[in-house]
């Protein structure tokens, strides 16, 4: 479960919509924030809409529990507007998995906290976080 988690965090640290697609089943069905979808396309374009408003993503995971096919995880990301104005979004995912191991389910809440940009804890180039950056916990988050 901590494996997958790292995975799926190096996935969307990528920012390549059809490469994080390829996890998700092609019927999945995502409740983002409020934003409902289904399918692997619906991803794809919304995952595009994401990282073209939100510049400079890098993300933490952080396995919460787990239990047969379905894990909780927490994170949080930093990212910038097009204005500069920096934010830190916080949130917890529920998933569940089909029996290939492929999400078949994704439910996402998450809250934005406006903070300077000196206030950034984030700082490794983008693309995966190094192995000794410290995870969510070690941050205090």
């Amino acid at each position: 479960a901590a494996q997958k988690a790292r995975m799926a965090e190096d996935a969307w640290n990528s920012r390549d919509p059809e490469k994080v697609s390829l996890a998700y089943t092609q019927d999945s069905v995502w409740r983002n924030r409020s934003e409902f979808l289904h399918g692997r396309e619906a991803i794809v374009a919304f995952l595009k809409r994401k990282w073209t408003r939100e510049l400079d993503y890098r993300l933490i995971k952080e396995l919460w529990a787990f239990e047969g096919d379905r894990i909780a995880v927490r994170f949080a990301y930093e990212w910038h507007d097009d204005a500069g104005n920096w934010f830190r979004s916080y949130g917890n995912e529920n998933w569940e998995f089909d029996e290939n191991g492929l999400m078949k389910r994704r439910l996402a809440s998450i809250n934005d906290l406006p903070i300077k940009e000196t206030d950034r804890k984030y700082h490794w180039p983008l693309g995966r976080r190094p192995d000794d950056h410290p995870g969510l916990s070690e941050l205090g988050f």
